[in-house]
């Protein structure tokens, strides 16, 4: 369990960022929204990100936040560190403490949702 925390924790946390790229609601794929707000106040913003089949998240930055897998997918990554095919499970978390971007692409055969807690 250890390791597939650490495999997703490299997957959503990224690398530093180089430029300025829209945030996860902003962001979305193909021109359709894969984000929605639950709860924004001045401590914290909590988003639902879906994802079916073939469906991504086009390349966005991340502020400092805390990530739950609802439902788990298979993901292609892209980031500074390349690409790479990964297996996200059920029920892991993930977090970064810094502003991190990325591009994913569900590449699964099932829908995935995630819970992004980003701190203010």
């Amino acid at each position: 369990m250890k390791s597939v925390l650490f495999i997703v924790a490299v997957i959503f946390v990224g690398c530093k960022p180089t430029s300025k790229l829209p945030d996860p609601l902003e962001a979305g794929w193909k021109g359709e929204k894969v984000c929605e707000v639950l709860k924004d106040n001045d401590e914290l913003r909590v988003l639902k990100c879906t994802f079916a089949p073939g469906v991504g998240h086009e390349k966005h930055q991340h502020q400092p936040h805390f990530g739950y897998t609802l439902k788990g997918s298979t993901f292609k990554i892209t980031d500074a560190k390349g690409t790479r095919t990964v297996d996200v499970k059920t029920g892991i978390h993930f977090s970064n403490d810094e502003v991190t971007e990325h591009e994913v692409l569900n590449v699964g055969d099932s829908t995935a949702v995630f819970l992004i807690i980003e701190y203010k």
